[in-house]
């Protein structure tokens, strides 16, 4: 299973970011291996509009059935959620990391995201 982390920088210990459209970084991480790559999100962070619908589209093509992510708009939750993607909420001030998400996300700790979690155009 491929699980897709929003972060600020690529790497496993890196810091999430709460974004989920204008994020720096996503991190996809192989659930078994703990193997990961980064894609930078640098055209959606610069977007004048639709960032998060060009990010929903991303982690769907990078074939990610678990999104782990602070906040998630509309227009993206939509995406996701045809896409098949479950998305989770990440809580910056528990988990600091992507290993620290992906952990808690195993343990069962973080809440499925079932609606957006914000309005959108989150700079």
């Amino acid at each position: 299973m491929k699980i897709a982390v929003t972060a600020q920088k690529p790497g496993w210990t890196e810091p999430l970011d709460n974004r989920f459209g204008r994020a720096a970084w996503f991190v996809i991480v192989d659930g078994e291996t703990k193997k990961w790559t980064a894609a930078e999100n640098l055209q959606n962070r610069q977007a004048a509009q639709g960032a998060g619908i060009q990010a929903a589209a991303a982690i769907i093509d990078r074939q990610a059935q678990v999104l782990l992510s602070g906040n998630v708009g509309p227009k993206a939750f939509r995406v996701l959620q045809a896409g098949g993607v479950r998305m989770y909420r990440t809580d910056t001030a528990k988990q600091r990391t992507v290993a620290d998400a992906v952990a808690a996300w195993e343990r069962g700790e973080l809440e499925e995201i079932t609606a957006a979690t914000t309005e959108g155009h989150s700079i």
